[in-house]
């Protein structure tokens, strides 16, 4: 369903048709034959003499790639229609002499000032009406017909002018998707795409339960678009309207690249908003794209290893694959509340761990600061004279360090026997009606993801209906909805011999966010053998099992014979007093649990634990708290990386003897001094 919508909103949003290409068959190969290392370079800012001496400096520093050109449209094109792209070849090919590769940007999220005096239709327009100002920067509507229009033009003549230069290695379409716009031609493209996914009113009266507070619609217009909380049908889908809006945006500029560069070179965006952000649905965002590639920031106090350890598998889950840090802070950011610097060592224990979660490239935000404009403060390598700053030596370190390992990562990845399920349509479901405050989907899912990951080398991170096949467990958190087709995908794994487990909140809603007849969890209640009574929002903690549960508990029954109990709620509120928590069932070669409570940190260890033993996953070596340990293999080789996240030196056993890909020689036991790091092949 989701392709065809996806075509009708190109021809109804005025984009131009095409037939999808395939995606260059190298592009993954570049991406991941080395590691790859820089900043973003902003050679437009300076005078050209100086480029050769930042390059100088980019590579004593270790860098081997740097990427330029995305917030220069108005360098580039600085009159309508006349474009002026010699600059960048100059600057492709002189990054060559220094052996630096380069990731061009296209310039289209900051338009120039020409554009948005002469077209004011191309601005966005917030949900109350207000057209955004030029001064900044995603002030462009990506609704517009005419910035598409506009967009697709200064793409085409880049590629036109670099798409065969061989020192460009890949593209980035503009810069950390955010805004949608509630623009005439937003909100007329919505009706359109209504009509197109529902054919008739009565479908989408019936869809939407309309009849609910008077809703019912007689006309496609009639429809709102905003961004009000409202009906959960309605919020629902223009959530996914909003998605195939960025992707059908994202596409005009694809398919001008596609036409222009060299197959080798990757297409790719660089997604923000730390990682977790639904705005919308990036699974999508990142189908026509080569690779994923998301901007790694910590902003106030210090790295968080099992939230930031996380996000990366999500990004590494976006294509399945490994991906780029596209951008990263070389020790502080400029927008957060306390925008202090990480500790000396820690932005390199940052680089490792981002290494070992599946990164095959960081590139820092940004190289020289700029002597104005709105991030004067951000950090950098170089400073505004040109000079190293104090930063520029860990950055070296880093350097040296990737040089060193390149060869021994090369091919490799994350690969792992857990899967944890990520939907968006739940995440938006269960947002749009949290029913308590506290309920945090992120911390629900971290809450499962820390056993695992203090277990295993590798978690996977995926989306609910990709293939499972691969796994032995998948745990499925907040999967809230879950349409018959997705019911029937988990059902085979699970028939298959795979074990299933579900969290709270599992099941309850349909493909329209409605409330599902069968209760929870929805279309896997026959295979469950049981089913939720009840759900509670709970204010005060409630004994389960030898622990507690806070936030959220559910009311379980059993409904077949073959259907057992793990965890039962104690003395509570009276109505779940001593009903079941959570029920198992085996169903065809596996196993499926459901569990209707958020239990606290010991009691979700043993319950982890508990359920890896059910599916026969074997935990790997055993770190100190405080060090991580992350696994890539590939090419007959296993890598392991070791992070000392604390501030004190860690003792670290090893099962057998390993190569020292840093300092060589082999190991059997080592000490990690703070922030420390080990690359070990075995």
């Amino acid at each position: 369903m989701r392709i065809t919508l996806l075509a009708t909103c190109a021809l109804l949003l005025g984009a131009p048709a095409a037939a999808a290409p395939s995606a260059p068959a190298a592009a993954h190969q570049v991406q991941s034959d080395k590691l790859w290392f820089g900043s973003a370079w902003y050679p437009e800012q300076w005078p050209e003499e100086r480029w050769p001496r930042d390059l100088a400096l980019m590579k004593a520093q270790g860098a081997n790639v740097v990427r330029i050109g995305e917030f220069a449209w108005s360098r580039m094109e600085p009159a309508e229609g006349q474009y002026d792209l010699d600059w960048l070849v100059r600057a492709v090919r002189l990054a060559a002499r220094y052996d630096i590769k380069v990731v061009i940007g296209t310039p289209t999220d900051t338009p120039p000032a020409w554009l948005t005096t002469r077209y004011p239709d191309t601005l966005r327009v917030d949900s109350d009406g207000k057209p955004a100002i030029h001064g900044g920067r995603r002030q462009f509507s990506i609704s517009s017909p005419r910035y598409r229009d506009l967009s697709r033009r200064v793409v085409a003549a880049m590629a036109a002018k670099l798409g065969r230069e061989p020192n460009v290695v890949g593209w980035q379409i503009g810069n950390e998707y955010t805004d949608e716009s509630y623009d005439p031609a937003a909100r007329a493209a919505w009706h359109r795409w209504l009509a197109a996914k529902y054919k008739t009113l009565d479908a989408l009266n019936d869809a939407w339960t309309t009849s609910y507070w008077s809703q019912t619609y007689s006309a496609w217009d009639q429809v709102p678009y905003s961004s009000v909380a409202g009906n959960p049908g309605w919020m629902i889908d223009q959530k996914r309207f909003i998605t195939d809006t960025w992707v059908d945006f994202q596409k005009v500029q694809v398919d001008a690249l596609r036409a222009g560069v060299a197959p080798h070179m990757f297409i790719t965006t660089n997604l923000g908003g730390l990682g977790w952000a639904n705005r919308f649905d990036r699974y999508a965002i990142n189908r026509d794209l080569d690779l994923a590639s998301w901007d790694n920031y910590v902003g106030t106090g210090h790295l968080e290893p099992y939230r930031n350890g996380a996000t990366h598998d999500l990004a590494r889950g976006w294509k399945r694959r490994n991906f780029w840090v596209m951008e990263a802070q070389p020790g502080f950011v400029n927008w957060a509340g306390v925008s202090n610097m990480l500790d000396r060592g820690e932005s390199r224990a940052m680089a490792w761990h981002m290494v070992g979660h599946g990164a095959d490239a960081l590139l820092y935000w940004q190289w020289r600061s700029a002597p104005n404009g709105q991030e004067q403060y951000h950090g950098a390598l170089v400073g505004a004279d040109g000079e190293p700053i104090p930063f520029y030596t860990e950055a070296q370190e880093i350097g040296r360090d990737f040089a060193k390992a390149s060869a021994a990562l090369a091919g490799t990845e994350p690969v792992s026997q857990v899967a944890i399920l990520q939907d968006y349509d739940s995440r938006w479901a269960i947002d749009f009606q949290l029913h308590n405050r506290e309920y945090d989907q992120i911390k629900v899912l971290l809450d499962t993801y820390r056993p695992l990951k203090d277990r295993l080398g590798a978690v996977d991170i995926v989306s609910a209906a990709g293939p499972l096949d691969r796994y032995r467990l998948v745990f499925a958190p907040s999967l809230n909805m879950i349409p018959a087709a997705l019911g029937r995908h988990l059902a085979a794994y699970v028939r298959a011999g795979g074990h299933l487990v579900l969290g709270p909140r599992s099941g309850m809603k349909d493909e329209y966010n409605r409330l599902d007849p069968h209760r929870q969890p929805g279309p896997l209640t026959e295979m469950l053998g049981g089913r939720v009574e009840q759900f509670y929002a709970l204010d005060e903690t409630v004994p389960v099992g030898g622990g507690t549960a806070s936030i959220w508990a559910e009311q379980l029954a059993t409904r077949a014979p073959d259907a057992t109990v793990p965890l039962r709620y104690g003395k509570a509120n009276g109505w779940i007093d001593g009903q079941p928590a959570a029920v198992s069932r085996p169903y065809g070669k596996g196993r499926i649990t459901y569990l209707g409570a958020l239990l606290d940190p010991a009691s979700m260890d043993r319950f982890v634990a508990a359920r890896m033993a059910e599916a026969a996953v074997t935990p790997d070596f055993a770190v100190p708290a405080g060090v991580e340990r992350m696994i890539r293999t590939g090419k007959g080789r296993t890598v392991t990386i070791l992070v000392n996240h604390g501030r004190t030196p860690q003792p670290v056993t090893l099962p057998m003897a390993m190569r020292d890909v840093l300092n060589g020689g082999s190991v059997s036991a080592l000490t990690l001094p703070a922030r420390g790091v080990a690359v070990l092949d075995r």
